[in-house]
């Protein structure tokens, strides 16, 4: 898949100034850095990943004055048929994130990645409950992926990630060049709704998904080493 198409057409389209064109094309290559870092971290594929071409904005349902930057989202669909599991690449994540940041929100969108395949391999995913609080959304976030040290082995990524999701993503130098050097600006955001990642699959849906024998496997011995892990922390 060409994961910058969707930039393109809106550049050809006139949606996104040269200069943010350019700057997105520029500083792509950390992001396919960051992927085959993973993948060797992890010794797993990487996911099918694409970079959409505006600020993806989600807000509660409690009509506080209260909302969120997402800057990658994990996102199941049925295509033709056929389940896949996507990672949706906010542009202002390419444009203004630093290597690290790219690369740990790369990291943390692939353990959604793989708790959604081991959930789905273990027919677990009829409902995938999610909270319209954002606070209470980025605790439960952080709370049912895979331990990081259990699935990826390079020790400098995983500082990436510890630092960036202590209880949540946070980094309000990215936050804020994005709300002064995209959303003031008027250039395309996306509103989403908290829920609208929930995951309902049928019974019947979930029969009928077929996974690669080789990720089931590298997810067993995920599961192996973080169990490995928290009996060092129990003893």
């Amino acid at each position: 898949m060409d994961q910058l198409v969707k930039v393109r057409e809106a550049h050809q389209k006139e949606v996104l100034p040269q200069n943010i064109y350019d700057t997105i094309n520029e500083r792509f290559e950390l992001v396919t850095e960051g992927i085959a870092r993973i993948e060797k971290a992890s010794g797993a594929k990487y996911p099918i990943s694409y970079v959409e071409p505006s600020a993806i904005l989600t807000s509660s349902s409690d009509m506080s004055f209260q909302y969120g930057i997402l800057f990658a989202r994990t996102i199941p669909v049925f295509f033709e048929e056929k389940f896949q599991v996507m990672i949706q690449i906010s542009a202002p994540l390419v444009a203004f994130g630093l290597k690290g940041t790219i690369h740990a929100i790369l990291a943390h969108e692939f353990l959604h990645y793989i708790e959604l395949i081991r959930k789905i391999s273990k027919m677990e995913l009829l409902s995938d409950e999610i909270s319209s609080n954002l606070f209470e959304n980025t605790y439960a976030d952080s709370t049912r992926l895979f331990e990081p040290r259990a699935v990826f082995s390079d020790q400098t990524l995983l500082t990436h990630i510890t630092k960036k999701f202590p209880t949540g993503f946070k980094d309000y130098k990215l936050e804020d060049k994005t709300e002064k050097l995209w959303i003031a600006k008027q250039l395309p955001v996306t509103n989403v709704a908290l829920d609208s990642n929930t995951v309902k699959l049928s019974a019947e849906s979930l029969s009928k998904v077929t996974i690669d024998p080789m990720l089931l496997q590298k997810i067993l011995e995920y599961e192996e080493k973080e169990s490995k892990l928290r009996k060092k922390k129990l003893y």
